[in-house]
């Protein structure tokens, strides 16, 4: 059996049915020609999660007639763990033994259209759909047996997938669908376990995929290995918008193990037998290749002024259209923040493997989108989308938008170069920095007072941000596409609405401030490529509104925790900010010099989970280095599945916003972007993580998922910039809080 044999098996033996739960909607040719050509009628909006739009059961749990369960999600693991806490959801309510149940994430022909995998909605939308077509599919299996043996469903319960009724009569779940269908709406959502009667939901069950990236086997799409596999590399434009003026290939047509190079337009590869070949081939391409033309670009030192005089579409969000004025006898402060771009800087460069046969073509990519991204990619070959199999293989990071789906393109146009070889593409390191979407900079602006009562008496609040999310779905926001021949344009850039938002999520505050006014400046014009980048722009706006705060808390004379609370309102944000506070045993201020601790709070987007962070530290005024010392962090993000997941991704999210509040920043200048390897673009190293970091999960048994994946991202920043401000008395606006600048500001 060849590696392609193993990977089109699953769809093979599906496709079969048996005596199974069949057909679901995603399987079937004919279903999904039907379903594409003449959509399902939207069904009731209580349907809750992704219920909304695929109501019906077999779109979620098939089971077979010899026991097996597979589980469908439209989601993609990413590394936050879904994979092993959606499987628990569905196992706790089907009331079978977790290790029977086998997960299938986001497959277009396969897994529900759920769209990208981002904004923390796995658990919300997905596992709450699972949720409920689980505990359906339970009383459904129920009730048939009832109906078989002729008795009451109160006399029947359920033992790890078998139903059994008082007199010990069995009947398993593979026996009671034989010969049924289950494509039917699921209506009935009074059936799920009530959480005291959990026994997987809640507990810590050990990640599913560790085991496999712990002992080498093959978890990613840079390891998939096909029978007859290609490799293919890219040449890219020296800048965005330089023309291809001038190629002689005939060297590199001669060199060991190439097969061919592709041209299209300003598209340039190759493609050879070994991965070696091909990077040399790529090499030797790449000195032949004469370029011309392209745009030029702004300094990163003035990136900033640069940006605000640019075009901007600006709208008051929040509070009265004209800015406030300050009271009499108020106390003043007047601010601005700001962050440079930032990369999502995977370690693992982006992969893709691509296969076109009989007019067929297969894509493996860890996109976060396979249905989006199948659609950018049929434009961009001109073929329709249901000759188009995208498949979702992890990759090693996400954080966002990064070059995953661009990879995937390639991977598509190389692969028709040799039809019938699978060909895979990986980025070099230098491609990955220059070339992926950044997260954007961005530039806040404050004026805040307080009155002599402590009041926070005005409130004004400006942020400058290019766009946030500029994914595939157009085929003109795919890199490859902007560069062939009849190249596709990008689409014109939208901001995400509020209550999300893009830009402003998190600009509006979550305190009781009277009148707060809020300006969003959208910034279409990007003169780097950015999109979306963990927690968008609530990292930014976190930073600056919890920053701020701070501030108002010292010219108050107030506590910062006390100062928080007395302005907090929803119970459960007190309780993240009270469980922090008791846990890291704060004080106020540590008021020592060069010892500092800081505190920060946000609700994510204003409407999901809920995470607060406190943090110790020590400046090193002499050198400028920051050294973090313990951190403690509290979140609610709901119904809590999987505790130690939830953990792990409080403490994942505040190592790498640390990252990013003390080294992260794009370097560039009129000649392109000079950060091109991990000197250029340098992120933390274990030496410089948190000397402890301890998170308390606050469950709410019952209570929604509010996802958890960028909660902790936003505080994590302000928390370390506060504790520097402490420890040197000098507030620091500029991120990233680099040695340089902490030396400047401390002496002046």
């Amino acid at each position: 059996m060849t590696a392609l044999d193993q990977w089109e098996l699953p769809r093979r033996s599906l496709l079969k049915g048996g005596g199974a739960l069949v057909l679901y909607f995603a399987i079937s040719p004919a279903r999904l020609a039907a379903q594409e050509a003449a959509p399902t009628p939207p069904p009731p909006p209580e349907l809750p999660g992704s219920l909304s739009e695929f109501p019906f059961l077999d779109a979620w749990i098939r089971i077979d007639s010899d026991e097996a369960i597979t589980v469908f999600t439209g989601k993609a693991e990413l590394g936050q763990g879904i994979r092993t806490a959606l499987i628990q959801v569905a196992a706790e309510q089907l009331k079978v033994d977790f290790s029977r149940i086998k997960l299938l994430t986001a497959d277009t022909a396969q897994t529900p259209n759920e769209g990208y995998t981002a904004a923390s909605h796995s658990m919300e939308k997905s596992g709450t759909a699972i949720l409920h077509a689980a505990a359906y599919l339970r009383r459904m299996m129920i009730g048939f047996a009832a109906e078989e043996l002729g008795i009451a469903s109160d006399d029947l319960k359920v033992e790890d997938g078998i139903v059994v009724s008082s007199a010990g009569e069995r009947r398993s779940y593979g026996q009671l669908v034989s010969g049924r269908s289950l494509h039917v709406t699921v209506e009935d959502q009074t059936g799920a376990f009530a959480p005291d009667d959990y026994t997987v939901m809640g507990q810590s069950v050990p990640r599913v995929d560790i085991p496999g990236k712990l002992t080498g086997e093959p978890s990613y799409v840079h390891d998939l290995r096909l029978e007859g596999m290609a490799h293919g590399r890219i040449v890219r434009p020296p800048r965005r918008g330089a023309r291809l003026a001038n190629l002689d290939t005939s060297a590199v047509d001669q060199m060991p193990g190439v097969l061919q190079v592709v041209r299209d337009g300003n598209y340039l590869g190759v493609i050879a037998e070994g991965e070696f070949q091909a990077i040399k081939a790529m090499q030797a391409l790449q000195a032949a290749a004469q370029w011309e033309g392209g745009a030029s670009l702004p300094s990163d030192t003035d990136i900033y002024d640069h940006l605000m005089h640019l075009p901007a579409d600006s709208s008051v969000i929040n509070g009265p259209q004209a800015p406030q004025s300050p009271p009499e006898g108020a106390k003043t402060i007047e601010a601005t923040y700001t962050r440079p771009y930032q990369m999502h800087g995977s370690i693992g460069p982006s992969c893709a493997v691509g296969l076109f046969q009989d007019g067929h073509l297969t894509i493996w990519s860890h996109t976060q989108g396979v249905y989006p991204d199948r659609a950018a990619i049929a434009e961009m070959m001109a073929m329709d989308e249901r000759s188009v199999h995208l498949i979702h293989m992890e990759g090693a990071g996400c954080y966002g938008h990064n070059g995953a789906d661009d990879a995937a393109a390639d991977a598509a146009l190389l692969a028709r170069a040799v039809p019938g070889r699978p060909v895979r593409i990986q980025w070099m390191r230098d491609h990955e920095h220059q070339w992926e979407p950044y997260g954007s900079a961005m530039v806040v602006r404050t004026s805040g007072s307080v009155s002599g009562t402590g009041d926070i008496s005005s409130w004004n609040y400006e942020v400058w941000s290019n766009p946030h999310t500029t994914r595939p779905g157009p085929a003109g926001n795919l890199l490859p596409a902007q560069l062939i021949s009849g190249a596709f344009r990008p689409e014109a850039p939208t901001n995400i609405p509020p209550p999300a938002g893009g830009a402003d999520r998190n600009a509006v505050p979550e305190y009781r401030i009277p009148n707060a006014r809020v300006v969003e400046h959208f910034i279409a014009e990007m003169p780097l490529r950015t999109s979306a980048l963990r927690s968008l722009g609530a990292y930014m706006n976190v930073f600056a509104l919890e920053s701020f705060m701070d501030e108002l808390a010292l010219a108050a004379g107030k506590d910062p925790v006390e100062f928080r609370l007395a302005r907090l309102e929803d119970p459960r944000a007190r309780d993240v900010v009270t469980t922090v506070a008791d846990a890291f045993d704060w004080t106020g201020w540590a008021r020592g010099p060069g010892r500092g601790r800081g505190f920060a709070y946000a609700r994510y987007k204003n409407l999901a989970a809920y995470c607060a962070v406190a943090i110790d530290l020590d400046v090193d005024v002499t050198t400028g280095r920051i050294k973090l010392g313990r951190a403690v962090a509290a979140c609610d993000s709901g119904q809590a599945v999987n505790p130690d997941g939830i953990g792990n991704q409080i403490e994942g999210g505040l190592v790498q916003s640390a990252s990013w509040t003390l080294f992260e920043q794009v370097r560039f200048n009129a000649h392109g972007v000079q950060s091109v390897d991990w000197a250029g673009y340098p992120i933390m190293r274990f030496p410089s993580v948190p000397a402890t970091v301890e998170v308390h999960v606050i469950d709410r048994p019952g209570e929604p998922f509010l996802g958890t994946g960028e909660a902790s991202q936003s505080p994590a920043a302000a928390a370390i910039a506060n504790a520097v401000a402490d420890a040197t008395g000098v507030r620091i606006r500029d991120l990233p809080l680099l040695p340089q600048r902490v030396r400047t500001a401390t002496r002046a």
